[in-house]
This record gives C-alpha cells, sequence and structure tokens, in this order.
C-alpha cells in the first residue's frame, strides 16, 4: 500500500490564496472542469496558481514503479515528501521513460513541445491544500519551460487522500489526450484498489479492461513479483518492477498459455512457463516465445547448454501440510526443479548485469558471461525447435489442402445442381476444370505412388482414379 504522507508545511498558506481565487472565479462564473466525485459529477471552478507554489504528489501512480529505483532518494521521499529534495526527485522521475528511468521520456519532450508551441489547453487539479491531483507531469514541463502560472481546477474542502487516488485515476483512465500511465503503474494501481476493498468488477470498469483481463494482469503482477524475488543475488542485487516495463505482451501471453495448459496437465504448464520466462529474461521477441512448449527444455535446449549452465541433477522429494501432521505430498517433479533452476541462474545473472554499483566487477563479468552463454544455446534450441514448427505444419498442411478440396468439391456439386436448374452451366468451361482438376490428382498418384509400398484404400482409389487406360 502506499505511504500516507499528510498536508504540505504550506498548506494553510496555499489554502488561502485557493480560497481567495476561488471566490473570484464564482463571482464572474469562470471556467469550470467536471470530474467524477465519489460517483457523480463534480463541477470544479478553475483558477490560476503559480507552479512554484504547488507540490507534486508522492503518492501519484504515475511514478509509483519508479520511485523505488534510488532507496536513499526514496527514503528521503517517504520521511519529507513535501522537502525541496523530496519534490526535487519526483520533478526527476516525471521526466524519466518508464522502461529506462536513465533516459527522458520522449513523451515527455513531446508535451514540452505542445505547451511550448501552443500552451496550456486543459487545466489540472489540486486539492486545497496544493497537492497536485491531475497534472503532475505538465506541472514539471510548465516549470522546465519557465511558465510562472497553471490553471487548475479546486476539489472540495473535505477531499481525503481516497478521494485524491480515486479522481487521479478516474481522470488518468479517461479517452483523452494524457499521458498513459505505464503497464507496471497501472498494475500497482489496481493492486491497491483491490487491497482496499473494491470488487473486481468495479476496477475493471474504472480501468476501462474485461474482469478477465484484470485477473490475468493480477497472475503477471504475481509473477513478477516472485521472478523479482528468484532473482535476489548474495550481494543484494535483484530484478526490479522497471525491469519488466516493456515485456506486457510476452508475459499476458505466458500467463495465458499457462492458465490453460495447467488445467489438463501442470506439470508440462510449469515447464512451459519457466522456459518461457527464462526467453522473456533474455529478451527473446513474442514469436520465439511461442515455439517454447513444455518439451522445449528437454527437447531441443538441455544438451546445447554449456556444462556450466547446465543445473545440477535435481531430486523430488516430498512437502509436510502445515497442520496435518505425518501427511506429505510430492513437490515439483525433477524435470520442473531443472528447467526453474536454469530459469533462476538467468534471472540473477540479469540483476547483476543490470546492477554495477551492487556487485564487484568479476561477478559483473561472469553475469555477463552467463547472459552470453546462455543466449548462445537457446538461439540454437530456438531455431531447432522452429524447424520442427515448420515441419509440422506442413505435415498438417497435406491433409488439411485436401480437406479444402474435399469442401470445394461439395459446394461445386450444390452449386453444378443450381446451375443446371436454371440452365445457366457452361459446359465447355466446366470440361476445362475437370480436365484440370483431373491433371492434379494424376500428379499427386504419381507422388503417393512412390511414396508409400503399402498404400491405403484412399492412395489405392487416387491410383485407380488417375491411371490410364
Amino acid at each position: 500500500m502506499a505511504v500516507r504522507f499528510g498536508v504540505p508545511p504550506e498548506g494553510e498558506r496555499i489554502r488561502s490564496l485557493v480560497e481567495e481565487r476561488l471566490k473570484q472565479a464564482m463571482s464572474e462564473d469562470g471556467a469550470k472542469i467536471t470530474v467524477d466525485w465519489r460517483g457523480e459529477p463534480r463541477h470544479l471552478y478553475v483558477i490560476s496558481m503559480p507552479v512554484d507554489t504547488l507540490y507534486y504528489n508522492p503518492d501519484t501512480h504515475r511514478i509509483r514503479a519508479q520511485k523505488t529505483l534510488d532507496p536513499e532518494r526514496n527514503r528521503i521521499l517517504e520521511e519529507e515528501p513535501w522537502g525541496e529534495r523530496a519534490q526535487a526527485y519526483l520533478h526527476d522521475l516525471l521526466r524519466q521513460k518508464p522502461s529506462d528511468p536513465q533516459q527522458r521520456d520522449p513523451d515527455y519532450t513531446t508535451l514540452l513541445e505542445e505547451l511550448e508551441d501552443f500552451g496550456q489547453k486543459e487545466p489540472g487539479i489540486i486539492s486545497r491544500d496544493g497537492i497536485i491531483v491531475d497534472g503532475n507531469t505538465r506541472c514539471a514541463a510548465l516549470r522546465d519551460l519557465g511558465v510562472k502560472d497553471i490553471r487548475v481546477g479546486v476539489l472540495p474542502q473535505d477531499t481525503s487522500r481516497r478521494d485524491i487516488n480515486s479522481v487521479e485515476l478516474a481522470l488518468q483512465l479517461r479517452k483523452d489526450k494524457r499521458r498513459d500511465y505505464s503497464y507496471i503503474n497501472r498494475l500497482i494501481a489496481i493492486e491497491e484498489e483491490l487491497a482496499s476493498g473494491r470488487r473486481e468488477e468495479d476496477v475493471a470498469r474504472d480501468f476501462n479492461i474485461k474482469v478477465p483481463t484484470l485477473r490475468l494482469d493480477r497472475r503477471v503482477y504475481q509473477m513478477i513479483n516472485e521472478a523479482i524475488e528468484r532473482s535476489r543475488t548474495s550481494s543484494g542485487a535483484c530484478l526490479r518492477l522497471v525491469d519488466f516495463e516493456e515485456q506486457q505482451e510476452k508475459l499476458r501471453e505466458l500467463q495465458r498459455d499457462f492458465a490453460k495448459k495447467a488445467t489438463t496437465d501442470p506439470e508440462a504448464a510449469e515447464q512451459l512457463k519457466e522456459s518461457r520466462l527464462a526467453m522473456v529474461v533474455l529478451n527473446y521477441p513474442k514469436t520465439s516465445l511461442r515455439l517454447a512448449e513444455e518439451d522445449f527444455h528437454n527437447r531441443y535446449l538441455d544438451e546445447r547448454l554449456p556444462p556450466d549452465l547446465r543445473p545440477a541433477i535435481q531430486e523430488s522429494s516430498a512437502v509436510t501440510i502445515p497442520g496435518l501432521p505425518g501427511v506429505t505430498v510430492p513437490d515439483a517433479t525433477v524435470a520442473v526443479k531443472t528447467t526453474r533452476a536454469l530459469t533462476d541462474r538467468l534471472l540473477q545473472a540479469k540483476a547483476a548485469s543490470l546492477s554495477a554499483n551492487k556487485v564487484q566487477p568479476q561477478a559483473l563479468d561472469e553475469a555477463n558471461r552467463v547472459i552470453i552463454s546462455a543466449r548462445r544455446a537457446f538461439d540454437a534450441a530456438v531455431k531447432l525447435a522452429g524447424q520442427n514448427a515448420q515441419l509440422e505444419k506442413r505435415k498438417i498442411a497435406v491433409q488439411e489442402r485436401l480437406s479444402d478440396a474435399a469442401d470445394y468439391v461439395k459446394q461445386c456439386a450444390a452449386e453444378f445442381a443450381e446451375a443446371k436448374a436454371k440452365r445457366a452451366l457452361d459446359e465447355d468451361a466446366f470440361d476445362d476444370a475437370l480436365l484440370e482438376l483431373r491433371d492434379s490428382l494424376a500428379r499427386l498418384a504419381r507422388l503417393a505412388g512412390r511414396t508409400f509400398t503399402s498404400p491405403g484404400d484412399g492412395i489405392e482409389w487416387l491410383l485407380a482414379a488417375t491411371r490410364e487406360e
């Protein structure tokens, strides 16, 4: 859950300024903006406020995942959220690319250009204490551009932290020009909404998704958190939420296929999940991930792994059920444990490679070597799996083509009867088409005759039907 940050130290002074400007706006019947307020539309007066007097919202979902990247600055943010250093940290985060916080977000650059060329179009939203509810990124951009004032709607006096979060989400999820939350921040926001006691159906509606999609995303979020924990090394390095930011579609498809397989074969489902998760770590495209079925590790990968990457022989053991003394069940099979051990190794290597400040140079070199070596083995395995998939498609294609041809002949018979009844049959054209069919069947018969030494009934018919008298 999000930390609760209280009221800004300058809240009373800001409230006085807000009240003064609201009175002026009301007397002039000024512009308004409409928000969803506790389930009903509420029209808020819009006023102009100095950008430097407002506070970025430490609770905003826009940078929820990113603000944990710098533990020291995040500690300051939680302890002194309204202080200069904490607010400067939020200002930096609002400008960064969600998937790579070392880079400026291209969307932010676009926003800067739009504001510079056209000015502020849509007002933001603030609380009466000066907390920015909607428009944190716009405020950052206006400050960077040197603009002195920002137009904002003002929430009612009894606004709570819960109201602030609700209004922010409702405005963000509208179908308009707002800069979207990143995928990970959406997942965090969903979990927080559900943790507050809301129903899945209500949260799904707010996020403009269906309940099955919400449940799928929750499983993805759980898998990401489990992968982060599995990636933790002895030196303290581990993957971060933002490291999975651009893997949305891969992880969703992985979870869909895992859930489908788990209904009939849980062990196979686990093997599929582990192999594909390893390929996500190695940054394979989605088309390659689809080649990793439950037998991918044993059939294509294992023998191509270098000795130092091949997991040690795993042993299956019994697990005691808490509260039931003497009752045990078998844990994961040897095959699942083996596949999982390799994935753990790659998760930890990836974490170390991304944490140069937490690992020794020798450990960093080893992590990079593991990733390169694993990528080489996976490349060979993916290539073989792809070739086999193409072969299977060709095998299926032969009989599917004949089945399609049979359907066309059936349809032709029906249309023949109709054309004959209407005296609309072109006999010469029909005769030419039959000769073309005969030639095609004759060619197929020659190929089949050379292939099968003990032909079945169907092939015997084909050979007899095309045999020249």
